[in-house]
């Protein structure tokens, strides 16, 4: 795999959870004030700086079959999850993600907190548990396919990309980025996990998969049908619940 699908790869993931932790950033600043926050958002970065150089070099010294193996069922639990949401949003079984109501609901929380003189805990909490969330999926996402790859600093360098594209948009707008397309990144990085944790853990068990790396694209496109079909099929289980409810 080339450097530049593990870039958009980690792009892509850590971008939708860049915005979920923008959108608590914002609810805590705005609300709170911007020092205790940004002083939660930095505790939280340097955590997760921590987890990655203490993993990066762990992961180096596992045995490429072994790794391949459990990188590939982490990342098929982590597709497999972001997919079957994915496919339930987009067959109306459950609620899109909407990070103006999130927003709202957070700023609203932030609002009723006991105001505080000095440090502000409430905000540095909020600030520092929403990136700490967030940022771990990140972590161990990139970090899995950076050393499945052998191509750690591109997934990495996907992922800073996009925490930087996200926090200054933020920045510039002081609002949640609402029209960033996110249930449809969803669903696309959630068929790309589920994909390469196939692939990779196959190969950890010694599958040799036709054309090699070039079978992704044939396993993409399996997985692509594979959850077209179930938004069709779950969308039409979904429709006479809806139908019966309208009518009650």
């Amino acid at each position: 795999m080339n450097g530049l699908t593990v870039a958009v790869t980690a792009f892509l993931a850590s971008g939708v959870e860049a915005v979920e932790a923008l959108t608590i950033v914002l609810a805590a600043g705005l609300t709170r004030g911007w020092r205790s926050t940004v002083a939660g958002v930095v505790a939280a970065l340097a955590v997760l700086g921590v987890l990655i150089a203490a993993l990066g070099p762990a992961l180096a010294a596992i045995p490429l079959g072994t790794l391949r193996v459990v990188v590939g069922a982490l990342l098929l639990c982590f597709g497999l999850q972001w997919l079957r949401k994915a496919v339930l949003r987009a067959a109306g079984a459950k609620a899109r993600h909407d990070e103006t109501e999130i927003f709202a609901r957070e700023t609203a929380a932030a609002q009723a907190a006991t105001p505080t003189t000095g440090t502000d805990w409430y905000a540095f909490t909020l600030a520092f548990k929403g990136v700490t969330l967030e940022g771990l999926e990140v972590v161990f996402i990139v970090l899995s396919v950076g050393a499945s790859a052998h191509r750690l600093p591109a997934a990495v360098a996907g992922a800073v990309a996009a925490v930087v594209v996200t926090a200054v948009a933020g920045a510039a707008v002081h609002r949640p980025l609402a029209r960033v397309p996110e249930n449809t990144t969803k669903f696309v990085v959630g068929l790309m996990l589920t994909t390469f944790g196939t692939f990779w853990g196959g190969e950890g068990v010694g599958v040799r998969w036709p054309g090699s790396d070039a079978f992704l694209v044939a396993l993409l496109a399996i997985y692509a049908a594979v959850a077209a079909a179930a938004v069709v099929l779950t969308r039409r289980a979904v429709a006479p619940a809806a139908d019966v409810a309208v009518a009650s």
